[in-house]
């Protein structure tokens, strides 16, 4: 049931574009299918906080019409099924105390997910401080964390419950990325398959974060203005090794 071309190790950094339905017209998709089919983009990424079910399906049902790229839902809540879909993150906010989003839209989920046979990547969801408070913070009412040591600690209590992917997450357009420090420490202590998002809006920041040790980057928001930019974080970390 877990979806192993995604949390297989690879000495090859991926990149994946978030895409929330709420915004994304079929244009914007048409145009973002095509840089990103261009340049080696791994996956789409498709969900959100506060995204209409219809919007949700109706995105997912494009990308996988006009795309060959594989598409992974990243829920914002229950409702956010699709038995299209490649796979799904299974995730676990493990950085807030809120029980609703550390398992109660879990289990809302989980007899959908079986009855599709839709595979699932169990990930612990971490919120980091990118500097103001995201969407996801004011949904789930919980807090980013600061501080390194709790982010470790966390990480690692992910793991041992099984979690095969730990994503840190700035948040959607996060006044600053993930820190390298922070990347490395949580790398450094834990071996699931790493995910970061949030504030990446260039090719350097992208090479940085892929360098301190993130398998996967996660660009979503700033492509919503400038779609063109993929290019150019692809090209920065195309390269790169793992």
């Amino acid at each position: 049931m877990y979806y192993e071309p995604f949390i297989q190790k690879s000495n090859k950094p991926q990149i994946a574009v978030l895409i929330d339905p709420d915004k994304a017209g079929e244009n914007h998709l048409k145009e973002l299918i095509g840089i990103a089919e261009q340049n080696g983009v791994d996956w789409f990424f498709v969900g959100g906080s506060t995204v209409i079910k219809e919007d949700f399906d109706r995105t997912v049902t494009f990308l996988k019409k006009n795309s060959s790229i594989r598409v992974i839902i990243f829920p914002g809540s229950s409702m956010q099924i699709n038995e299209h879909a490649d796979a799904m993150l299974f995730l676990s906010l493990l950085s807030g105390r809120n029980s609703e989003y550390l398992i109660g839209q879990q289990v809302a989920a989980a007899k959908s997910i079986y009855d599709m046979n839709l595979t699932v990547i169990p990930t612990a969801y971490i919120l980091v401080n990118g500097g103001k408070a995201s969407t996801t913070v004011k949904v789930t009412n919980t807090n980013a964390l600061t501080n390194t040591d709790e982010i470790i600690a966390t990480a690692l209590a992910g793991e041992m419950l099984g979690m095969k992917a730990i994503y840190l997450e700035a948040g959607s357009g996060a006044n600053q990325a993930v820190t390298a420090d922070m990347i490395q420490a949580v790398r450094k202590h834990c071996s699931a398959k790493l995910i970061v998002g949030g504030g990446i809006r260039n090719g350097e920041q992208a090479k940085k974060i892929i360098a301190a040790g993130a398998e996967t980057i996660v660009i979503g928001n700033v492509l919503e203005e400038e779609p063109k930019i993929l290019a150019q974080i692809c090209e920065a970390i195309n390269n790169m090794t793992i």
